[in-house]
């Protein structure tokens, strides 16, 4: 289901790209997106979940479905009544919000600047994509209760609702507005209500469900909110980075936004397949193993999801340094993204190349930061998250001057790589995990197949002149490509004596 979600999400960028290229509309709706989104990362995924699975998962262990349906009923009452106030302030304010993540958008605007026309197109966005914090905080909440009890693939599939609403508002609504980017401003908000509408039913038949109450200084919303406050530092990081890549990126040229969100975008593809699915799987299983007490299974659980996480996240990396401008050319390079005398294709490459340097991390993180929130220690994460935070900041000073965008891209990387390090090294000295020689191994033989595999399917693109071809051939190309980037990846590992068991179970 994750996997249908990301492509639907590929298919949707692909639209985005067509119908808005990378100009000054793509710019505007894509910061206008980014906000709820960020938001959403923050408060719902990134730390509202973080927090509340371990609990409920006590909760469900140790005091039954009555406990559950009182705890369910505050949380929504609780966070729903909050979320409320947020998305109101927010669609009154957009303005202020536009103005501050958009700073060089605003002093355009104040000055009579040529960039004036993108501060306005923001604040009036943010009016149609603020609402969809409300919603899918509330879906984000909702997916947590159905991964408590492993109904998984509901969650995964939601998003692809979303996707769903903003193509269809694209093909059906962008000649109703002078501007294009308000029909996918609309897809936004009705991809919120949908989505929510989508999962309500899955809840009402687990029986989990009743009047929602606002219960702040209940004991157990008590305890999620304590949790909550640090845990928004912690797995939200990269999130926090790539909001404050988006204000410097408004200081640059026109397009740096877009460039960013595209390359973003091919990143997220493996990220939210492989890393954000471990993650949403793992985090459940370690909460249930802490309460436990079974030390040795948890340990045995990070290593598996470790293991996994080099076993797709190398190819991955490689891969898309390999072939990232055939795989932009076929997704985004049509329609207006291709009507600009700017290089896209080239400047996407560029931005990919940058975050697939911390590809890795990126997914590691995912895994590593579940160590600490299954056991309720979320004080830790946050020392780190605001360490990562500090060095992304000076690492965007020292390389932004020199190489724009791409000094963004490749600070976020950096950091996030400091980030899993930093996560990694707690659990090792506090004896909650430890890379087990077995794994060292296996990253050795993951890392030398990728690299192989990437400069053959590198080398076998550059005896094409593809960039000419018609998209179907391309297509064609990037197909046969990726058959063998499997092929040459899988027979090596075979070669090196890798076995599916060695994913698939948590044994050595």
């Amino acid at each position: 289901m994750t996997m249908i979600s990301r492509v639907m999400g590929l298919v949707r960028d692909a639209v985005v790209a067509n119908l808005l290229g990378a100009g000054l509309a793509a710019d505007v709706f894509l910061f206008a997106n980014r906000i709820p989104n960020f938001l959403r990362r923050l408060f719902a995924e990134g730390a509202f979940a973080q927090a509340f699975v371990p609990v409920l998962s006590e909760i469900k262990e140790k005091h039954g479905d009555d406990e559950v349906r009182l705890f369910v009923a505050q949380a929504v009452g609780t966070l729903g009544t909050i979320l409320m106030c947020v998305t109101i302030l927010g669609v009154v304010g957009s303005p202020v919000i536009a103005a501050l993540f958009g700073t060089g958008w605003f002093v355009d605007w104040w000055q009579g600047g040529p960039n004036a026309e993108k501060f306005v197109l923001a604040s009036s966005l943010l009016k149609l994509t603020f609402p969809y914090l409300f919603f899918i905080s509330l879906v984000a909440l909702s997916g947590a209760i159905l991964n408590v009890y492993n109904r998984f693939a509901v969650a995964a599939f939601t998003p692809v609702l979303l996707n769903i609403s903003i193509i269809s508002c694209a093909i059906f609504l962008h000649d109703a507005f002078s501007v294009n980017a308000y029909a996918l401003a609309v897809g936004v908000f009705v991809g919120g209500v949908v989505q929510l509408a989508f999962q309500l039913p899955f809840l009402l038949r687990l029986g989990v469900l009743s009047r929602p109450t606002f219960a702040w200084h209940a004991p157990q919303v008590s305890k999620v909110r304590k949790l909550m406050l640090p845990a928004m530092f912690g797995v939200s990081i990269s999130q926090i980075n790539l909001l404050l890549d988006t204000v410097i990126a408004s200081l640059l040229v026109t397009g740096s936004i877009s460039w960013l969100y595209y390359s973003d975008r091919l990143i997220e593809f493996p990220l939210g397949l492989f890393g954000i699915g471990i993650a949403t799987v793992i985090l459940p299983a370690l909460s249930k193993l802490h309460a436990g007490d079974k030390l040795e299974d948890f340990q045995k659980t990070l290593d598996w999801g470790v293991r996994f996480i080099l076993f797709l996240g190398f190819p991955a990396m490689f891969g898309l340094m390999a072939i990232s401008p055939l795989i932009i050319t076929v997704l985004f390079d049509h329609g207006a993204f291709s009507s600009a005398e700017v290089d896209h294709v080239q400047a996407v490459s560029y931005g990919v190349a940058a975050y697939s340097v911390g590809l890795v991390s990126f997914m590691m993180i995912k895994v590593l930061a579940p160590g600490f929130y299954a056991r309720q220690d979320t004080r830790t994460p946050v020392r780190i998250g605001i360490v990562t935070l500090v060095l992304n900041m000076v690492f965007n000073i020292i390389l932004a001057p020199f190489i724009g965008y791409l000094g963004l891209a490749l600070a976020t990387s950096l950091s996030a790589t400091c980030n899993a390090l930093l996560l990694y090294r707690r659990l090792n000295s506090d004896g909650v995990y430890r890379v087990s020689g077995f794994t060292w191994g296996f990253a050795v033989k993951c890392m030398v197949a990728a690299v192989v595999m990437a400069v053959s399917v590198g080398y076998v693109a550059t005896l094409y002149p593809w960039q000419s071809w018609l998209l179907m051939e391309q297509i064609a190309l990037l197909a046969m490509l990726l058959v063998m980037a499997m092929v040459v990846y899988f027979g090596l590992m075979l070669l090196f004596g890798v076995r599916p068991t060695t994913i698939k179970d948590l044994r050595d």
